[in-house]
This record gives C-alpha cells, structure tokens and sequence, in this order.
C-alpha cells in the first residue's frame, strides 16, 4: 500500500509558482502532486494518509546549503564519520535538506583523511542529505588564503587531483580552486569531465584569468566579493568578471558581516536571479551550546555575529544558518520568493541535482521545509519522511 502524507493549508512556493492555499500531497518519498484547495478537496485521499496541517506558514522546497563546513560543535576537519553524520541530523531543524560538507585546506593527510571521512558517511544519513563533498582548496591563492593553511596550499596538480577523486569515489560534488594557478586549464577540464563544479575562490584572479577560466568550466564562484580580487576601474578582476558575466553564479554569505547588504542588493539588481546561491559557510561552533569552541581545529570565540580565531582575531568564518539568512535577504528588501530560490532551486541547479531537488514538482523527491512568519522552522521532510517537526 502507497505510504502518503498530505500537507495542507500552506502558502507554497513550488519554484515555479505560488499557491497562497495549496497541499502538497506525497507518495513513496516523491512529490506526488502540489495544487490548490479546491483540487485538493476533490481529491480521493486514502484514509490511512496522514495530514498535517501547516496553520498558513510558507511551505518550500528543502533547503540546500553547498557550503558548510560545520554545525552544532561538529565539523569536517574532525575527519570522523561520526561529524558529518551528526551535522545531517542537526541541519533539519533549520530547514536544511541537502548539504555540501565542506573540507578545509589542511595538511595533506588530515585532508585526505575527511575526504574519506565524508565518503562513509554519505548514504547512512538520518537527517539532510549529504549531495557530496566541497573542497575548498588546496588549489587557491597564497595572496587570498582567508582562514585557509597556508602552509598546506598547493599548485595546480592534475596527479594530485586525480588521487582525491579516487579517494572520493564519486561523492566530489564541488571544488573551490584559483582560476590563475598555472596548470589550472589543465586540471579544470578533468573536473568538468568527472562532473565536479568548479568555483572561483580564494583567488587573486585578473579579469582576463578569469575569462581563460570560464572558458575552462569554472562558472561557479565561492563566497562573492570575499578572498577574491576586487574590482578595479583599469581591472574589473575576479569581482568585475562575476558581475559583468552572467554566465556566471555566485555564492553569497547573508550574515551582514561578510558581505554589506548595500552589496547585496547590487548583486541582486544587476546578476539574474537564478545566479545567485546563498550559502552558510558556517563553522563547527555554529548553535554549539557549550564548551571550548573550535574551527579547523583551532579556537575560536564568537562576536558580533562572526567568529575569530583566538590566537591572531583574524575572522575564522560565520554562524549563520540557511534560514537566518533567507530572513536577512527579505530584511532587505529581496522578494521572499527569491530568497527561497537561491537557497533551493539555485544551488540544486550548481550541483546538477535539479531532476530531483529544489522544486516542489510531481516526481521530484519530498524534500520540504515549513517556517512561519518568524522564519522558525516548523517541519522538515526529507524523502518523504519527517526529519523535523517542531
């Protein structure tokens, strides 16, 4: 007998559409179909399905957040299975279903070792699901290394790349590499060939650099406007390429504080819509409770919304979450709409999942999230099953 749930009384948006009092009605883990009230009281619904009523809230596809490297006191650079794990258990309680856990640049064993860490873990999740795994770096620049190791930085090598991939067994989802390394082409055109998106980060890029990169599949772009060159007028750099080409997309960090929100909206106004992908970058202390916080192994504490590495007060990374910063876009002034498909469709669309996630449409698997006028998550499925409800 068909496993179906139907949830009603929502304001949802599909993707594509907006019903203000719609039902989304699920079957074996896939959307079934999503229509109005009055189709859905037309419906033969068997009377063993459950029914949830989601009180008017906004109802969604599921959050997909291709840039985390950490959540609730876990982290990648734990290299335990465990860690990512307990990050896919604790992200549906803020509306996450899909996630990119995200490997620091390190010293070569401990980055090998959460590569692998990370492949064992995906398949086992209980909460959201792991798309695969973000390498950010090692191939970036010496000159926008951010919170990255230095010392653990590498040039271009395709023998190198091709050992991770191995290591990887398939689950290398996205790469954050420097467009200007020497050899970059080289290595860049193996990744399109194994179906790894490449993302414009950490780089000193000239706008030509970025130009032969494009040209090479580098059409993604790692937290826009930072640890990137910056636009200039005689060099439009990494930061004039990703705004003047709309072939382009770009991750953006809506905490406030990695990137000012007057900058926000530029993006908005002058990047189509469908280009922009919100992300997290959040660290292992994010929602942590207690004890000694950690990023990358190092401490860290917390202030005014960012965290900061103890030992030189250098910004280690954020503490948002996908939901917070949904909420920050609509503070201001992004249509909630669009909010919601930069933090679904957008990034299913970089990860090439977009068959399966990122639309509420028939066939599609049930990855839903419902918040309220508070942006509180209220309920999370995740194929189908709840995941989360408040």
């Amino acid at each position: 007998m068909d496993n179906m749930i139907c949830i009603t009384n929502a304001h949802i948006f599909t993707g594509i559409t907006t019903i203000p009092n719609g039902a989304v009605v699920i079957r074996d883990g896939l959307i079934a179909d999503v229509v109005g009230r009055e189709r859905f009281l037309k419906m033969n619904i068997p009377a063993n399905t459950e029914c949830i009523d989601a009180g008017g809230n906004t109802l969604c596809a599921g959050f997909i957040d291709t840039h985390i490297h950490g959540f609730m006191g876990y982290e990648t650079s734990d290299a335990r299975e465990e860690s990512f794990l307990r990050m896919s258990e604790q992200l549906v309680s803020y509306g996450v279903t899909t996630f990119c856990p995200t490997i620091y640049t390190q010293e070569e064993d401990r980055f090998t070792e959460s590569i692998w860490a990370g492949v064992r873990a995906m398949g086992q999740e209980s909460g959201a699901r792991i798309a695969g795994l973000h390498l950010e770096g090692p191939f970036i620049s010496r000159k926008r290394i951010g919170a990255q190791e230095e010392s653990s930085l590498k040039e271009a090598d395709l023998g190198l790349m091709k050992k991770y991939t191995e290591m990887g067994r398939g689950c290398i989802s996205l790469m954050t590499v420097a467009p200007e390394l020497k050899h970059m082409r080289e290595l860049a055109l193996f990744c399109v060939r194994e179906g790894i998106t490449l993302s414009a980060g950490h780089t000193n890029a000239a706008y030509g650099h970025m130009l032969e990169g494009m040209q090479a599949g580098i059409l993604h772009s790692t937290h826009f406007f930072n640890a990137m060159r910056p636009l200039h007028h005689r060099d439009p750099g990494c930061v004039g390429a990703i705004l003047i080409h709309p072939e382009i997309s770009c991750e953006i960090i809506a905490d406030g504080h990695h990137v000012h929100p007057a900058l926000i909206k530029l993006l908005y106004r002058n990047k189509p819509v469908d280009k922009i992908v919100l992300v997290t970058d959040s660290l292992g202390p994010t929602m942590q409770k207690g004890g000694v916080m950690r990023a990358n192994r190092e401490e860290v504490y917390f202030k005014d919304g960012v965290f900061y590495k103890k030992k030189d007060d250098v910004i280690a990374g954020s503490s948002l979450t996908m939901m917070k910063g949904i909420e920050n876009l609509v503070l201001w002034g992004i249509p909630l709409v669009d909010a919601i498909m930069m933090a679904t469709a957008n990034p299913a669309r970089v990860l090439g999942i977009d068959r399966d996630r990122g639309l509420l449409i028939p066939g599609h698997s049930a990855d839903i999230t419902v918040f309220d006028q508070n942006f509180r998550t209220t309920l999370t499925i995740v194929r189908g099953r709840i995941a989360f409800r408040e």
